[in-house]
């Protein structure tokens, strides 16, 4: 698990995150806390129910809430039932994701993933609209591309983001999976993501971090397309 904390000059919300890495496909599934409060998320628990949960223990939060990013099944595998051991809502992703999570059970089994559940998430998320873990407010950015109703979470404050599977450190999401399309994920990235400035830090659904303004410059699938 990897810790990682963002700050910046202007006294910004306290908040501290860790990534566990879950499944045969390494997803990065994050928990993320408001500090004063030890109030916290869980983002995109794609499996691996028990070992989310023994993270959560040793870091002392209560989660209060499960966020989606979007309804592919390394990234809401363990929704279902991470939610009923903790008694929380899901929130997200946007209701054009509704197919995937009507059709968990059946994509889990082509990846040999049981105990997996179909579900409906307690909230639908649209651009526009705000989550909250504590004093920690999430601007939602619906970015279609890699799937239909990928979103990304945006905290102003703490010039950060989770963007899903939209992005990665040198690389794009997949889009040759049902509902995805290269040309509208790059759209979304140009138009939802890179406008959130250079300084913006981002945490990924696989793999390292990285930053806006990296990618900006360095990675293939945008400066190629400028």
């Amino acid at each position: 698990m990897t810790e990682q904390t963002d700050t910046q000059d202007s006294s910004p919300p306290k908040a501290g995150a860790i990534i566990v890495p879950v499944t045969l496909f390494e997803q990065n599934c994050t928990i993320i806390w408001d500090e004063p409060t030890k109030k916290a998320v869980v983002i995109d628990p794609g499996g691996d129910v028990p070992k989310i949960l023994d993270a959560i223990k040793q870091t002392g939060v209560t989660v209060e809430k499960i966020w989606l990013t979007h309804g592919h099944i390394d990234h809401v595998g363990g929704a279902a039932e991470l939610r009923e051991a903790l008694r929380v809502p899901i929130e997200g992703p946007h209701v054009a994701d509704k197919f995937l999570l009507d059709n968990v059970v059946a994509s889990g089994a082509r990846f040999g993933m049981t105990g997996v559940r179909d579900f409906a998430p307690d909230r639908w998320l649209d651009e526009g609209d705000t989550v909250s873990i504590g004093d920690l407010s999430f601007d939602i950015l619906h970015c279609p591309g890699h799937s239909p109703g990928s979103v990304a979470f945006f905290n102003k404050a703490l010039r950060f983001a989770h963007v899903g599977d939209v992005l990665f450190a040198g690389s794009v999401g997949r889009t040759d999976l049902p509902g995805g399309s290269h040309a509208t994920l790059i759209n979304s990235i140009k138009t939802k993501l890179l406008p959130l400035g250079d300084d913006v830090g981002f945490i990924c659904g696989h793999g390292a971090g990285s930053s806006i303004g990296q990618e900006r410059m360095t990675n293939p699938f945008i400066t190629g397309e400028m």
